[in-house]
Protein backbone atom coordinates (compact mmCIF):
# COMPACT_ATOMS: atom_id res chain seq x y z
CA UNK A 1 0.00 0.00 0.00
CA UNK A 2 2.64 2.55 0.95
CA UNK A 3 4.29 1.75 -2.04
CA UNK A 4 1.64 2.13 -4.61
CA UNK A 5 0.80 5.23 -2.37
CA UNK A 6 3.80 7.23 -3.41
CA UNK A 7 4.72 5.90 -6.45
CA UNK A 8 1.08 7.39 -7.58
CA UNK A 9 1.81 10.37 -5.37
CA UNK A 10 5.23 10.77 -7.59
CA UNK A 11 3.69 10.10 -11.14
CA UNK A 12 1.12 12.89 -10.92
CA UNK A 13 4.07 15.62 -9.93
CA UNK A 14 5.62 14.13 -12.24
CA UNK A 15 3.20 14.58 -14.92
CA UNK A 16 2.58 18.15 -13.17
CA UNK A 17 0.08 18.00 -11.47
CA UNK A 18 0.29 20.11 -8.07
CA UNK A 19 0.84 18.66 -4.91
CA UNK A 20 -3.12 18.53 -3.19
CA UNK A 21 -4.33 16.10 -6.37
CA UNK A 22 -1.29 14.40 -5.91
CA UNK A 23 -1.19 14.24 -2.09
CA UNK A 24 -5.29 13.26 -2.66
CA UNK A 25 -4.40 10.09 -5.18
CA UNK A 26 -2.15 8.63 -2.55
CA UNK A 27 -4.21 8.73 -0.30
CA UNK A 28 -7.14 7.23 -2.13
CA UNK A 29 -4.83 4.71 -2.97
CA UNK A 30 -3.21 3.32 0.15
CA UNK A 31 -7.20 3.46 1.53
CA UNK A 32 -8.00 1.07 -0.92
CA UNK A 33 -4.93 -1.23 -0.77
CA UNK A 34 -5.51 -1.39 2.70
CA UNK A 35 -5.71 -5.56 3.32
CA UNK A 36 -8.64 -5.42 5.61
CA UNK A 37 -10.66 -7.62 3.40
CA UNK A 38 -7.78 -9.82 1.86
CA UNK A 39 -6.63 -10.16 5.88
CA UNK A 40 -9.44 -11.47 6.60
CA UNK A 41 -10.79 -13.55 3.95
CA UNK A 42 -9.29 -16.56 5.36
CA UNK A 43 -8.87 -16.38 8.75
CA UNK A 44 -12.51 -15.33 9.25
CA UNK A 45 -14.12 -18.51 7.63
CA UNK A 46 -11.28 -20.78 9.38
CA UNK A 47 -12.61 -19.17 13.03
CA UNK A 48 -16.48 -19.63 12.05
CA UNK A 49 -15.97 -23.04 10.70
CA UNK A 50 -14.27 -24.01 13.48
CA UNK A 51 -16.59 -23.19 15.79
CA UNK A 52 -19.64 -24.21 14.07
CA UNK A 53 -18.17 -27.91 14.26
CA UNK A 54 -17.33 -27.58 17.80
CA UNK A 55 -20.87 -26.44 18.32
CA UNK A 56 -22.19 -29.63 16.08
CA UNK A 57 -20.11 -32.38 17.81
CA UNK A 58 -17.47 -32.18 14.89
CA UNK A 59 -13.57 -31.13 17.31
CA UNK A 60 -11.06 -30.17 14.62
CA UNK A 61 -7.89 -31.05 15.62
CA UNK A 62 -5.37 -30.68 12.62
CA UNK A 63 -6.82 -27.70 10.22
CA UNK A 64 -5.44 -28.52 7.79
CA UNK A 65 -6.34 -31.96 7.05
CA UNK A 66 -9.87 -30.52 7.70
CA UNK A 67 -9.84 -28.07 4.74
CA UNK A 68 -8.08 -31.29 2.62
CA UNK A 69 -11.45 -33.37 3.46
CA UNK A 70 -12.59 -32.09 0.24
CA UNK A 71 -9.91 -33.97 -1.79
CA UNK A 72 -11.70 -37.30 -0.20
CA UNK A 73 -12.20 -39.55 -2.88
CA UNK A 74 -12.21 -42.88 -0.53
CA UNK A 75 -13.27 -43.33 2.80
CA UNK A 76 -12.94 -46.35 4.96
CA UNK A 77 -14.99 -47.27 7.55
CA UNK A 78 -14.31 -49.63 10.65
CA UNK A 79 -17.07 -51.53 11.01
CA UNK A 80 -17.67 -51.95 15.02
CA UNK A 81 -18.70 -49.23 16.87
CA UNK A 82 -18.44 -46.81 13.35
CA UNK A 83 -21.06 -48.43 11.03
CA UNK A 84 -22.72 -50.94 13.88
CA UNK A 85 -23.69 -50.31 17.30
CA UNK A 86 -20.38 -52.18 18.72
CA UNK A 87 -22.96 -53.77 21.07
CA UNK A 88 -21.99 -57.42 20.58
CA UNK A 89 -24.84 -59.09 22.32
CA UNK A 90 -24.57 -63.10 22.41
CA UNK A 91 -26.36 -64.81 20.02
CA UNK A 92 -25.69 -68.41 20.97
CA UNK A 93 -23.53 -70.43 23.66
CA UNK A 94 -22.21 -73.84 22.18
CA UNK A 95 -20.34 -76.15 24.23
CA UNK A 96 -18.30 -78.85 22.48
CA UNK A 97 -17.16 -80.77 25.40
CA UNK A 98 -19.20 -83.21 27.63
CA UNK A 99 -16.86 -81.65 30.39
CA UNK A 100 -18.41 -78.38 30.41
CA UNK A 101 -21.99 -76.97 29.81
CA UNK A 102 -23.40 -73.82 28.84
CA UNK A 103 -22.59 -71.87 32.27
CA UNK A 104 -19.28 -73.62 32.38
CA UNK A 105 -18.37 -72.19 28.77
CA UNK A 106 -19.68 -68.76 29.82
CA UNK A 107 -18.14 -68.59 32.98
CA UNK A 108 -14.91 -69.38 31.48
CA UNK A 109 -14.95 -67.20 28.19
CA UNK A 110 -16.20 -64.17 30.11
CA UNK A 111 -13.60 -64.50 32.79
CA UNK A 112 -10.79 -64.14 30.60
CA UNK A 113 -11.96 -61.90 28.10
CA UNK A 114 -13.17 -59.58 31.38
CA UNK A 115 -10.10 -57.66 31.62
CA UNK A 116 -10.72 -56.41 27.79
CA UNK A 117 -12.38 -53.43 26.92
CA UNK A 118 -13.37 -54.77 23.66
CA UNK A 119 -17.08 -55.26 22.64
CA UNK A 120 -16.92 -58.70 22.84
CA UNK A 121 -15.81 -58.66 26.14
CA UNK A 122 -18.81 -56.30 27.64
CA UNK A 123 -21.07 -58.37 25.68
CA UNK A 124 -19.86 -61.48 27.78
CA UNK A 125 -20.46 -59.85 30.77
CA UNK A 126 -23.87 -58.20 30.06
CA UNK A 127 -24.64 -61.80 29.51
CA UNK A 128 -23.38 -63.46 32.56
CA UNK A 129 -24.44 -60.59 34.73
CA UNK A 130 -28.03 -61.68 33.16
CA UNK A 131 -27.34 -65.08 33.90
CA UNK A 132 -26.50 -64.60 37.23
CA UNK A 133 -22.99 -66.55 36.94
CA UNK A 134 -20.60 -65.33 39.06
CA UNK A 135 -17.13 -64.58 37.40
CA UNK A 136 -14.01 -65.70 38.72
CA UNK A 137 -10.16 -64.04 38.23
CA UNK A 138 -8.32 -64.54 35.83
CA UNK A 139 -4.35 -63.79 36.34
CA UNK A 140 -1.49 -63.88 33.75
CA UNK A 141 -3.95 -61.98 31.60
CA UNK A 142 -2.25 -61.40 27.89
CA UNK A 143 -4.40 -59.34 24.72
CA UNK A 144 -2.66 -60.61 21.42
CA UNK A 145 -4.69 -57.78 19.03
CA UNK A 146 -6.50 -59.38 16.02
CA UNK A 147 -6.02 -63.38 17.58
CA UNK A 148 -7.63 -63.22 21.22
CA UNK A 149 -6.42 -63.33 24.95
CA UNK A 150 -5.36 -65.44 27.14
CA UNK A 151 -4.78 -66.10 31.33
CA UNK A 152 -4.87 -68.18 33.79
CA UNK A 153 -8.81 -69.09 35.44
CA UNK A 154 -8.84 -71.21 38.25
CA UNK A 155 -5.52 -72.85 37.97
CA UNK A 156 -6.45 -73.85 34.16
CA UNK A 157 -5.09 -72.03 30.94
CA UNK A 158 -7.85 -70.06 29.14
CA UNK A 159 -7.53 -68.96 26.09
CA UNK A 160 -9.98 -67.31 24.11
CA UNK A 161 -10.46 -65.83 19.95
CA UNK A 162 -11.66 -66.46 16.84
CA UNK A 163 -10.42 -68.21 13.51
CA UNK A 164 -7.11 -66.61 13.66
CA UNK A 165 -6.17 -68.16 17.16
CA UNK A 166 -7.80 -71.54 16.32
CA UNK A 167 -5.54 -71.66 12.90
CA UNK A 168 -2.62 -70.89 15.02
CA UNK A 169 -3.18 -73.46 17.39
CA UNK A 170 -3.63 -75.75 14.73
CA UNK A 171 -7.45 -76.60 15.99
CA UNK A 172 -9.70 -77.86 13.91
CA UNK A 173 -13.47 -76.20 13.62
CA UNK A 174 -16.63 -78.60 13.09
CA UNK A 175 -19.24 -77.39 11.14
CA UNK A 176 -21.65 -74.83 12.19
CA UNK A 177 -24.97 -75.96 10.31
CA UNK A 178 -26.69 -73.19 12.32
CA UNK A 179 -23.60 -70.71 11.97
CA UNK A 180 -25.48 -67.45 10.42
CA UNK A 181 -24.21 -63.99 9.88
CA UNK A 182 -22.24 -64.09 13.33
CA UNK A 183 -18.93 -63.29 14.99
CA UNK A 184 -17.72 -66.52 16.69
CA UNK A 185 -15.15 -66.80 19.86
CA UNK A 186 -13.95 -70.26 20.52
CA UNK A 187 -12.77 -70.72 24.74
CA UNK A 188 -9.49 -72.92 25.06
CA UNK A 189 -9.16 -74.67 27.97
CA UNK A 190 -6.09 -76.07 28.78
CA UNK A 191 -5.56 -76.83 24.88
CA UNK A 192 -9.10 -78.53 24.62
CA UNK A 193 -11.70 -76.83 22.72
CA UNK A 194 -14.85 -76.47 25.18
CA UNK A 195 -17.16 -74.89 22.66
CA UNK A 196 -17.92 -71.28 21.27
CA UNK A 197 -20.05 -68.12 21.71
CA UNK A 198 -21.70 -66.10 18.59
CA UNK A 199 -22.45 -62.49 18.47
CA UNK A 200 -24.80 -60.78 16.50
CA UNK A 201 -23.82 -56.32 16.42
CA UNK A 202 -26.99 -54.38 14.73
CA UNK A 203 -26.02 -51.71 11.94
CA UNK A 204 -26.92 -48.23 12.88
CA UNK A 205 -29.75 -46.87 10.92
CA UNK A 206 -27.52 -43.51 10.51
CA UNK A 207 -25.36 -45.76 8.39
CA UNK A 208 -27.40 -46.50 5.67
CA UNK A 209 -28.10 -42.77 5.18
CA UNK A 210 -24.43 -42.02 5.48
CA UNK A 211 -23.34 -44.21 3.21
CA UNK A 212 -25.75 -42.66 0.73
CA UNK A 213 -25.16 -39.17 0.65
CA UNK A 214 -20.82 -40.06 0.98
CA UNK A 215 -21.28 -42.30 -2.72
CA UNK A 216 -23.44 -39.51 -3.73
CA UNK A 217 -21.15 -37.02 -3.59
CA UNK A 218 -18.78 -39.57 -5.89
CA UNK A 219 -16.69 -40.70 -2.68
CA UNK A 220 -15.80 -44.54 -2.69
CA UNK A 221 -17.09 -46.06 0.67
CA UNK A 222 -14.98 -49.16 1.51
CA UNK A 223 -15.31 -51.48 4.87
CA UNK A 224 -11.93 -52.22 6.97
CA UNK A 225 -12.74 -54.99 9.84
CA UNK A 226 -11.19 -57.69 11.49
CA UNK A 227 -14.36 -60.18 11.15
CA UNK A 228 -14.38 -62.85 8.90
CA UNK A 229 -15.44 -62.98 5.27
CA UNK A 230 -19.34 -63.82 6.02
CA UNK A 231 -20.05 -60.79 8.41
CA UNK A 232 -17.82 -58.38 6.35
CA UNK A 233 -19.69 -59.37 3.13
CA UNK A 234 -23.11 -59.41 4.78
CA UNK A 235 -22.54 -55.83 6.18
CA UNK A 236 -21.24 -54.79 3.07
CA UNK A 237 -24.02 -55.85 0.86
CA UNK A 238 -26.66 -54.46 3.17
CA UNK A 239 -24.98 -50.83 3.25
CA UNK A 240 -24.29 -51.14 -0.43
CA UNK A 241 -20.64 -50.39 0.45
CA UNK A 242 -18.40 -49.82 -2.86
CA UNK A 243 -15.80 -52.99 -1.51
CA UNK A 244 -14.82 -54.82 1.69
CA UNK A 245 -11.20 -56.02 3.73
CA UNK A 246 -11.92 -58.90 6.10
CA UNK A 247 -9.89 -60.73 8.41
CA UNK A 248 -7.44 -57.67 8.56
CA UNK A 249 -5.35 -58.08 12.00
CA UNK A 250 -4.79 -54.62 13.77
CA UNK A 251 -1.38 -54.12 12.14
CA UNK A 252 -2.15 -54.67 9.03
CA UNK A 253 -4.75 -52.25 8.59
CA UNK A 254 -2.09 -49.47 8.07
CA UNK A 255 -0.95 -51.27 4.70
CA UNK A 256 -4.24 -51.42 3.20
CA UNK A 257 -4.34 -47.73 3.65
CA UNK A 258 -1.07 -47.33 2.36
CA UNK A 259 -2.23 -49.83 -0.55
CA UNK A 260 -5.43 -47.10 -1.32
CA UNK A 261 -2.72 -44.24 -1.28
CA UNK A 262 -0.42 -45.74 -3.85
CA UNK A 263 -3.59 -46.36 -6.15
CA UNK A 264 -4.02 -42.61 -6.34
CA UNK A 265 -6.77 -42.36 -3.61
CA UNK A 266 -6.95 -39.75 -0.96
CA UNK A 267 -8.19 -41.36 1.78
CA UNK A 268 -10.11 -40.81 5.13
CA UNK A 269 -9.80 -43.52 8.00
CA UNK A 270 -13.06 -43.68 10.64
CA UNK A 271 -12.36 -46.08 13.70
CA UNK A 272 -12.92 -45.92 17.40
CA UNK A 273 -10.29 -48.33 18.75
CA UNK A 274 -6.86 -48.73 19.88
CA UNK A 275 -6.68 -51.32 16.55
CA UNK A 276 -7.13 -48.44 14.19
CA UNK A 277 -4.90 -45.79 15.51
CA UNK A 278 -2.20 -46.25 13.06
CA UNK A 279 -4.23 -46.37 10.07
CA UNK A 280 -6.17 -43.23 11.30
CA UNK A 281 -2.43 -41.49 11.04
CA UNK A 282 -1.67 -43.18 7.91
CA UNK A 283 -4.99 -41.92 6.35
CA UNK A 284 -4.83 -38.15 4.48
CA UNK A 285 -7.99 -37.45 7.15
CA UNK A 286 -8.01 -39.69 10.05
CA UNK A 287 -11.56 -39.19 11.71
CA UNK A 288 -12.10 -41.05 15.79
CA UNK A 289 -15.41 -41.68 16.67
CA UNK A 290 -15.41 -39.88 20.31
CA UNK A 291 -17.03 -42.99 21.74
CA UNK A 292 -14.40 -45.08 21.22
CA UNK A 293 -10.49 -45.25 23.01
CA UNK A 294 -8.38 -42.14 23.75
CA UNK A 295 -5.29 -43.47 21.68
CA UNK A 296 -7.47 -43.43 18.62
CA UNK A 297 -8.88 -39.49 19.84
CA UNK A 298 -5.41 -38.50 20.10
CA UNK A 299 -4.16 -39.91 16.72
CA UNK A 300 -7.46 -38.57 14.26
CA UNK A 301 -7.01 -35.67 12.98
CA UNK A 302 -10.69 -34.88 13.67
CA UNK A 303 -12.85 -36.15 16.49
CA UNK A 304 -17.08 -36.96 16.41
CA UNK A 305 -18.31 -36.62 20.07
CA UNK A 306 -21.61 -38.68 19.06
CA UNK A 307 -21.39 -42.15 16.91
CA UNK A 308 -23.03 -41.29 13.95
CA UNK A 309 -21.78 -41.83 10.76
CA UNK A 310 -23.98 -39.12 9.31
CA UNK A 311 -22.02 -36.51 11.02
CA UNK A 312 -19.16 -38.12 8.99
CA UNK A 313 -20.88 -37.22 5.61
CA UNK A 314 -21.59 -34.12 7.31
CA UNK A 315 -18.20 -33.20 8.20
CA UNK A 316 -17.03 -34.16 4.68
CA UNK A 317 -19.62 -31.70 3.11
CA UNK A 318 -18.96 -29.15 5.65
CA UNK A 319 -15.01 -29.18 4.75
CA UNK A 320 -16.13 -28.64 1.12
CA UNK A 321 -18.35 -25.59 1.55
CA UNK A 322 -15.47 -24.11 4.31
CA UNK A 323 -13.50 -24.21 0.71
CA UNK A 324 -15.68 -22.64 -1.29
CA UNK A 325 -15.92 -19.84 1.12
CA UNK A 326 -12.37 -19.31 1.56
CA UNK A 327 -12.48 -19.26 -2.47
CA UNK A 328 -14.80 -17.09 -2.62
CA UNK A 329 -13.86 -14.61 0.21
CA UNK A 330 -10.24 -14.10 -1.68
CA UNK A 331 -11.95 -13.98 -5.37
CA UNK A 332 -13.70 -11.14 -3.89
CA UNK A 333 -11.10 -9.37 -2.00
CA UNK A 334 -8.34 -9.20 -4.82
CA UNK A 335 -10.66 -8.74 -7.88
CA UNK A 336 -12.38 -5.55 -5.54
CA UNK A 337 -8.58 -4.51 -5.17
CA UNK A 338 -8.30 -5.02 -9.34
CA UNK A 339 -10.93 -2.92 -10.01
CA UNK A 340 -10.72 -0.23 -7.43
CA UNK A 341 -6.83 0.85 -7.97
CA UNK A 342 -7.09 2.26 -11.32
CA UNK A 343 -10.20 4.23 -9.89
CA UNK A 344 -7.94 5.54 -7.02
CA UNK A 345 -4.93 6.02 -8.65
CA UNK A 346 -6.79 8.42 -11.01
CA UNK A 347 -5.24 7.67 -14.09
CA UNK A 348 -8.01 6.78 -15.82
CA UNK A 349 -10.00 9.44 -17.44
CA UNK A 350 -13.27 10.70 -16.38
CA UNK A 351 -13.21 8.07 -13.27
CA UNK A 352 -12.03 8.82 -9.78
CA UNK A 353 -12.53 8.11 -6.39
CA UNK A 354 -12.48 10.77 -3.74
CA UNK A 355 -10.47 8.84 -0.34
CA UNK A 356 -14.12 9.18 1.80
CA UNK A 357 -15.66 7.12 -1.13
CA UNK A 358 -12.37 4.72 -1.32
CA UNK A 359 -12.74 4.24 2.74
CA UNK A 360 -16.38 3.46 1.99
CA UNK A 361 -15.32 0.73 -0.70
CA UNK A 362 -12.94 -0.67 1.71
CA UNK A 363 -15.17 -1.09 4.66
CA UNK A 364 -17.79 -2.83 2.42
CA UNK A 365 -15.40 -5.27 0.75
CA UNK A 366 -14.77 -6.41 4.34
CA UNK A 367 -18.22 -6.59 5.26
CA UNK A 368 -19.32 -8.76 2.56
CA UNK A 369 -16.50 -11.22 3.39
CA UNK A 370 -17.56 -10.88 6.96
CA UNK A 371 -21.25 -12.01 5.84
CA UNK A 372 -20.37 -14.22 3.51
CA UNK A 373 -18.26 -16.71 6.15
CA UNK A 374 -21.07 -15.96 8.13
CA UNK A 375 -23.29 -17.63 5.83
CA UNK A 376 -21.39 -21.18 6.94
CA UNK A 377 -23.61 -21.56 10.01
CA UNK A 378 -26.23 -22.92 7.77
CA UNK A 379 -24.37 -24.77 5.61
CA UNK A 380 -23.57 -27.74 7.64
CA UNK A 381 -27.34 -29.61 8.33
CA UNK A 382 -29.01 -28.29 5.41
CA UNK A 383 -25.69 -29.51 2.86
CA UNK A 384 -26.48 -33.03 4.15
CA UNK A 385 -30.51 -32.73 4.42
CA UNK A 386 -30.15 -31.56 0.30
Amino acid sequence: ALVLGFGTFFTWLALGEDVSFALERMVTVMVICCPHALGLAVPLVAAISTSISAKNGLLIRNRTAFEASRKISTIVFDKTGTLTKGSHEVVRIVPLSSDYDKTELLKYATAVESPSEHHISKGLRRKAKEENIEIPSVTDFKYNAGVGVSGTVNGKKVQAGGYVLMEQLNKEVAEDKDEGIETKIFTIVDDEVIGFVTFADEIRESSFEAIKILQKNNIKVFLLTGDNDKVAKDVADKLGLDDYMAEVLPDQKQDKIIELQAKGEFVAMTGDGVNDAPALAQADVGIAIGSGTDVAAETADIVLVDSNPKDIANLLLFGKATYRKMVQNLVWATGYNIVALPLATGFIPGLMISPAFGAALMSISTIICAVNAQLLKGSLKSKVDN
